[in-house]
């Protein structure tokens, strides 16, 4: 693509010489690629070249026609411009130095296509004013005079070709002269003509040029469009990737701290706990699964509580019409209270000793029926607790915080603090002797409603998890 661009801009250095020389080996490269595409020249356009003779050292020669008075202009670009690959940009997979470079010739690129166009432009005015002049001749407009003054005018400073001067000035003045005694042949030569006479050669050659010129210019541009939008993609594809390459390394890299820090042999998903470490308003874990609508639960945990005071909210249950659906809360001089749709009653349970303990609390809505269990006993139960109330679906379990808004707005003096682990929640009421059996670790049971998992619970505010045994923690306290 590249390739392809600098030929065409060596074309367009070659039909508008204004500028600086290129060296002489660009010049020969780009001959037979020039003479393709320029068309051929009349004897119009023989009066801005000159005789054959004359220039024949100084530029190729165009087919059927004059040679070019002036050698191309050629920008070589970069070398260390990256190589374009056989498949497509999309699927290029170029480094940051190649990267680097393809911006540096595209830049370099359109620096170029901006100088020849505006030496284009600077030709475009001088062969309109020289055509001008002779269009001017070969209408019978005769003006020897200001020939003559043309011819004798020197320029100021200059006595011939000094040695110092560019070759290009000393071209563009043999070419002067040489349109000079061509417009003084045509003035000797051709008779009057009329002013309704036909378009002349060199005007018709003067349209065809421009029109060539437009076509150039517009391919550059496509091709300049085009190859941003390939750059672009690519750039896309290449983001995409390193997104998902850095995907993988994190899932990787989870995995290997996971074998390194975890613990030997087989861990099962159920076997850690929540830390809580301070009180405060903004550490708490959430349950990723939510309830649906029951008429009965038992809620099971293990617990340890931290604090000087009461032990706070081990776990609430919020939804959007009522905060307080379901909460456990312990906070200043009260006692433990089991919160149901704002109802409340008061657990004769005691875990204030900083040990770990294993509670439960059942409930069913027919005549509100309740009971609590610490450590597989039953230590309290009651009735006319929210009767006949449904717990009602889609909330949110928080666990460490009292919710005063759904999933919020959460108070630090009603804060848990301490550790959490085998949290679990079943639609009916379980047994005592199954409550015993989640106690004393003989069972294994998993609340069909909300099971104790890792992938399940999400953390936050610096709230951590570890490992977590709870008999064998049971048997250290």
């Amino acid at each position: 693509m590249l390739a392809f661009l600098g030929a065409i801009i060596c074309i367009i250095a070659s039909v508008h010489p204004a500028g600086t020389a290129a060296p002489a080996a660009a010049a020969a490269d780009n001959d037979s690629a020039a003479a393709a595409l320029l068309p051929a020249a009349d004897k119009g356009l023989g009066a801005l070249h000159g005789p054959a003779e004359a220039l024949a050292s100084a530029g190729p020669r165009l087919p059927g026609g004059p040679p070019l008075f002036s050698r191309f202009v050629c920008t070589p670009l970069s070398t260390e411009c990256p190589a374009t690959g056989t498949g497509s940009a999309a699927g290029s997979t170029a480094g940051p130095e190649e990267l680097l470079a393809l911006r540096s010739a595209a830049a370099q690129l359109r620096r170029t296509a901006l100088e020849q166009k505006e030496r284009i432009r600077m030709d475009q005015e001088t062969i309109r004013e020289l055509t001008g002049k002779l269009s001017r001749c070969e209408g019978g407009l005769r003006t020897p005079s200001a020939a003559a003054g043309l011819r004798a005018a020197p320029r100021p400073g200059t006595m011939g070709h000094p040695p110092d001067e560019p070759p290009a000035v000393r071209e563009l003045e043999e070419a002067v002269r040489t349109l000079q005694d061509r417009i003084d042949r045509i003035e000797q030569e051709l008779p009057a003509r009329t002013n309704g006479s036909a378009p002349t050669a060199p005007a018709l050659a003067r349209d065809a040029l421009h029109t060539k010129m437009e076509q150039l210019e517009e391919q550059l541009l496509s091709k300049i469009l085009t190859l941003q939008k390939e750059r672009q993609a690519a750039s896309t594809d290449r983001s995409q990737q390193q997104h998902n390459i850095e995907k993988e390394l994190n899932s990787l890299q989870n995995r290997v701290t996971e074998l390194e820090h975890g613990p030997l042999g087989y861990s099962p998903p159920d076997a850690f706990k929540v830390t809580i470490p301070v009180q405060n308003n903004y550490m708490y874990a959430r349950m990723k699964k939510s309830l649906p609508e029951l008429y009965a639960f038992t809620i099971c945990m293990w617990l340890k509580s931290k604090a000087l005071a009461g032990i706070g909210t081990p776990f609430s249950y919020s939804v959007p019409s009522q905060a307080n659906e379901i909460v456990l809360l312990e906070w200043g001089t009260n006692p433990l209270e089991l919160l149901i749709n704002d109802k409340v009653a008061q657990l004769p349970l005691n875990l204030k000793d900083k040990a770990w303990h294993h509670i439960c609390v059942a409930w069913t809505t027919r005549d509100g029926k309740w009971s609590a269990y610490q450590d597989g006993e039953q230590r309290g139960a009651g009735e006319n607790l929210a009767s006949w109330h449904s717990i009602r679906p889609q909330g949110i379990i928080i666990l460490g915080q009292e919710q005063d808004t759904l999933g919020g707005r959460f108070d630090a003096t009603q804060a848990f603090v301490g550790e959490l682990a085998q949290f679990g929640v079943w639609d009916h009421m379980l047994a005592p002797a199954e409550i015993l059996g989640l106690a004393n670790c003989t069972s294994h049971l998993q609340g069909n409603v909300i099971q104790w998992d890792e992938q399940a619970v999400e953390v936050f505010g610096g709230a951590s998890k570890a490992g977590f045994a709870a008999c064998e923690e049971g048997r250290k306290a």
